[in-house]
């Protein structure tokens, strides 16, 4: 077998938690109405708009088509800073959770002594209020963060991940990124990087090629009362992603 990855890059949205449609959808749809502006995004208009990374690039994206022209970047900024605000409430009121299995796998990666890194095209504020409301842990686990603010060009594009291997010090192919979504197996792979497909409500969805470059795909990491299901990939003994699974991963490339 392989050797442990060299190191574990997370991403958030989705893949830490539930946060697209329970928490960033709801916190636009929260900005609007402080606004005074009309729109509401349905799950399936925001589902459309996660083809669209970033909240800044979703925004000015959906007041375009809606309007016929570009909003002032004075105005996707307040909404933008508005949603921030709306988020972190949401957060702050529990009604955003890690999932299964993420605080047991990232306990069992810190406790073996390998470094880990959150890779994620949200805004830092965004990530801030999640790990601290969900993870207190996280200053000691997850020590570097890559987020969108952080580059030029969001996921599909691999920066994000050419960035953080930089600063972890690690080659891709030795290392493992863990994600949820097209975009994100797009810019992880492009990146030379094996990736871990753990889909969510918000990637349920979308075809299976899209998934196609990852070395395996789950419907997430399992816990005893929520075992993972896979969909592709090796068999995931007692129904939850370890570190040992991960190895394995690693060895079957």
């Amino acid at each position: 077998m392989s050797p442990p990855p060299a190191a574990l890059l997370w991403d958030v949205d989705g893949t830490l938690a539930e946060t697209e449609l329970l928490g960033h959808r709801r916190a636009f749809n929260r900005a609007f109405a402080e606004a005074g502006l009309p729109w509401r995004w349905d799950p399936p208009t925001y589902l459309q708009l996660l083809a669209i990374s970033g909240g800044r690039e979703r925004l000015r994206h959906f007041l375009t088509d809606a309007r016929g022209q570009p909003p002032a970047e004075a105005e996707v900024e307040a909404l933008q800073a508005s949603k921030t605000r709306h988020y972190t409430a949401l957060v702050a009121a529990g009604e955003l959770v890690l999932r299964p299995g993420v605080r047991r796998l990232m306990a069992e990666v810190a406790a073996a002594g390998l470094p880990q890194a959150i890779v994620t095209t949200s805004g830092r504020a965004a990530v801030q209020a999640l790990l601290d409301g969900q993870l207190p842990q996280h200053a000691q686990w997850l020590p570097l963060w890559i987020c969108g603010e952080d580059v030029a060009r969001k996921k599909p594009h691999p920066q994000a991940y050419q960035l953080a291997l930089q600063r972890l010090g690690c080659c891709a192919a030795t290392a493992l990124a863990i994600e949820d979504s097209a975009n994100g197996v797009a810019a992880a792979s492009a990146a030379g990087l094996p990736v871990l497909v753990t889909r969510s409500a918000s990637s349920a969805a979308e075809p299976a090629e899209a998934f196609a470059a990852a070395a395996a795909e789950l419907d997430g990491l399992g816990d005893a009362e929520a075992p993972v299901r896979v969909r592709r990939g090796p068999a995931c003994p007692g129904g939850r992603v370890t570190l040992s699974y991960l190895q394995h991963l690693l060895s079957a490339r």
